[in-house]
């Protein structure tokens, strides 16, 4: 009887070590529309925390989920935006999208969001033509380091970066401007 006990007490446990390793992995991800976005990003010398996640629809399609990454949490866009610190955007594809494609988005969101638009158009042209066909699955990550730049990453490579923090302005405006791809994308990003 002791026997039975401890093999039932011994299972009880291996089953709660396993359902509290569970919750602890949801707990550092992030996830929406079956993507799934690691809670902080190592930038740098620094740790960005995921500050909330959106989903990029056209019309009816789910086309990327965005996740914004910051020093600090913020749920105020100007904010962000005016803000010198390291930051990142983060689209998980939901979609195989083509180069023409994306150019076409970004440059659509830059237009109707940037500030400088004449001061950034040659750099952000230049970012545009290094962005390769992208699989379901695949990352694109945007990253602003203060005195570094903007870096533009597919997966873990980079494949460009580009000075000024005017131009990384310009560049989240796209996702954080007053007219981004979709509402809810805004919302969710900013937590």
């Amino acid at each position: 009887m002791k026997t039975t006990i401890m093999k039932t007490l011994g299972s009880t446990v291996v089953l709660l070590i396993l359902a509290v390793s569970t919750l602890d992995t949801a707990a550092l991800a992030g996830e929406l529309a079956g993507a799934t976005l690691p809670d902080t990003l190592k930038v740098g010398e620094k740790t960005l925390k995921l500050n909330g996640l959106g989903l990029r629809k056209k019309a009816i399609i789910k086309v990327y989920v965005g996740g914004l990454y910051l020093e600090s949490s913020s749920k105020d866009a100007n904010a962000i935006l005016a803000s010198d610190q390291s930051k990142a955007i983060t689209l998980f594809l939901l979609r195989d999208l083509t180069k023409t494609q994306l150019v076409e988005a970004f440059q659509e969101s830059f237009d109707e969001n940037a500030v400088d638009k004449a001061g950034q158009k040659a750099a952000f042209g230049k970012m545009l033509a290094l962005i390769p066909d992208v699989k379901e699955g695949e990352t694109l990550t945007f990253t602003y380091l203060p005195g570094k730049g903007t870096t533009l990453q597919v997966g873990k490579k980079a494949l460009g970066t580009f000075e000024s923090k005017g131009f990384a302005d310009a560049v989240f405006s796209i996702w954080l401007g007053p007219k981004p791809p979709s509402e809810d994308l805004k919302k969710g990003m900013l937590g």
